[in-house]
């Protein structure tokens, strides 16, 4: 017998309020507008109307605390780099080598907004013991944010495939800036959409089966999952009101997304008592099946290549196709995860 379990879109759309689906079919009107500009494109009017859904989203996000927006929340050198970085990773032109490469500079970016960026951190101490020897051993001192009280009880917590790659990454900068070196724990946890749904009648499916994590290891967690896109919020929400219904009461949710709707981010901070959505890129809409526009298409499958339907790959195997210099990069990473798997 199947042990999966059902979220639908209908649960989700009971947390959005008059004012919210008001202010989406704004976004929604902008969208549709400017379209008619991409063909034959016009690119004074695409940039104008950019302009207009950039506005509007940003007031938006101001009554919006717990949702967090790189490009909203820094500097305009910073901001200028997430628009290179999200450039790239849209671009149809960017391989698969570069959007792992962008993929890993826009985390290390959210990791630095969420966790280092705050100017109240006392400061810690990495003292490093280097190659030079003569005339004496000789060592090194730097200076870093002591931020082991944020980072110390947190847990990582995977949705697969997309999710992989973007949860090592986030668990690597947590284990460089502890001043013990911690290495998250993880959580796997199987999800995924029915692409066969439209938009207004989507279903989220969590299978158990080929889920691993430990219910007692996630209780009073700061749990953390990265996804690099948040259409709906579906696959957190359905994952975190299962372990909710378990019994689990995290300390604190973080969401790290590559781009997120803001209808789905939206949706997760209302849903999810004490949760923060940190995302890169806002972007004002979906399509009927659920699929963000512009986006940046399948980020799972840019990220990981493609499965073929008749042989899918298991958790395993996807981290032994990473390559040699991912393996390497997050060593300690990959065998926490394959410890997680097989025990």
């Amino acid at each position: 017998m199947s042990n999966k379990i059902i979220l639908k879109a209908e649960d989700l759309d009971g947390y959005l309020t008059k004012e919210d689906n008001e202010e989406l079919q704004q976004l929604d009107d902008l969208f549709k507008e400017t379209m008619q500009y991409f063909d034959p494109v016009n690119k004074e009017k695409i940039i104008e109307g950019y302009d207009k859904m950039g506005k509007v989203m940003q007031e938006i996000c101001k009554k919006h605390p717990a949702i967090k927006v790189y490009s909203f929340e820094t500097d305009q050198q910073a901001q200028a780099e997430a628009s290179c970085v999200i450039s790239r990773l849209r671009d149809e032109r960017t391989d698969h080598q570069e959007f792992m490469y962008y993929s890993q500079r826009a985390y290390e970016m959210l990791f630095r907004m969420a966790y280092v960026n705050q100017k109240t951190d006392k400061k810690g101490h990495i003292i490093v013991k280097t190659p030079v020897t003569f005339p004496v051993q000789n060592y090194a001192v730097h200076k870093i944010p002591d931020i082991d009280y944020k980072i110390n009880n947190t847990v990582m917590c995977v949705m697969l495939r997309g999710a992989l790659l973007p949860s090592m990454i986030l668990s690597k900068e947590i284990q460089e800036y502890s001043s013990t070196g911690y290495l998250t724990p993880f959580a796997l946890f199987k999800i995924s959409r029915n692409d066969t749904k439209n938009e207004n009648n989507m279903e989220y499916i969590l299978d158990l089966d080929k889920s691993f994590f430990n219910l007692e290891q996630l209780n009073g967690k700061d749990l953390i999952f990265a996804d690099p896109m948040n259409a709906t919020g579906g696959s957190l929400v359905t994952v975190v009101k299962y372990l909710q219904n378990q019994g689990v009461k995290p300390k604190s949710i973080a969401f790290f997304n590559t781009i997120s709707t803001l209808k789905g981010s939206i949706r997760v901070t209302r849903a999810l008592e004490n949760c923060t959505c940190y995302t890169l890129w806002v972007d004002p809409v979906m399509n009927e099946k659920a699929y963000i526009m512009p986006g940046l298409g399948d980020a799972g499958d840019r990220l990981n290549g493609m499965d073929k339907k008749e042989h899918p790959r298991n958790i395993i195997q996807l981290l032994a196709d990473y390559g040699h210099n991912i393996s390497s990069l997050y060593r300690s990473q990959m065998f926490e995860i394959e410890r997680t798997v097989l025990g």
